[in-house]
């Protein structure tokens, strides 16, 4: 323990005095150990800043954007092994694919021609992914008599999708056939047809 000197003493008491009477005054020294703080007119005046206060950093907002990520040729197998990578499917910008509406309408209607046996499965195969094509050519020997189309409904979730519903009376019932679109190579792929 070091002995206390006089200046020493007296810069205790004085610290001593000013908590008890005020603990929310500040006094600014302008030296350390100095008895006399300084004026505080005088606070104010320039002087150099050593430690400056960092700018508050603005957050990147990166908009979060969808995208398509084309639907692969062979599901279930590694398409680098079957594929060169500059040929797969590409995804199309919507100004580049036809309108939708008159798309579906069209497609639906010749799913409909096709499981009715008045149009070939093959006439679809470029509109179609391979697993669609098989499902159209299996659907069309178990469905009796030729579906009519009552209501379509289309809905894009995201640029380059289209998700669609459309309502079939086939025979006394009524059921609905979900398809799914992706505009890829400036076309329309059907990606997904089931009948529910």
């Amino acid at each position: 323990m070091r002995p206390l000197t006089a200046k020493s003493s007296a810069m205790e008491k004085l610290i001593s005095t000013e908590n008890r009477s005020s603990s929310h005054r500040v006094f600014n020294y302008g030296v350390p150990g100095s008895l006399t703080p300084i004026d505080q007119s005088l606070w104010a005046h320039p002087m150099l800043a050593f430690y400056l206060e960092p700018a508050p950093a603005e957050p990147v907002v990166v908009p979060a954007k969808l995208y398509l990520v084309p639907t692969p040729e062979y599901f279930g197998r590694d398409v680098e092994d079957y594929s060169d990578p500059e040929f797969l499917a590409q995804p199309s910008p919507l100004s580049e694919l036809p309108e939708i509406q008159e798309w579906v309408t069209k497609f639906a209607l010749s799913v409909v021609e096709i499981w009715g046996g008045r149009r070939s499965a093959n006439q679809l195969a470029r509109w179609c992914h391979r697993q669609v094509h098989q499902q159209l050519l299996v659907k069309s020997s178990t469905i009796k008599g030729a579906p009519k189309i009552r209501k379509i409904y289309i809905s894009q979730p995201i640029e380059g999708v289209a998700e669609t519903t459309v309502t079939l009376r086939i025979g006394e019932r009524v059921r609905s056939l979900i398809l799914r679109f992706e505009g890829v190579d400036k076309r329309w792929l059907c990606t997904e047809l089931v009948l529910l």
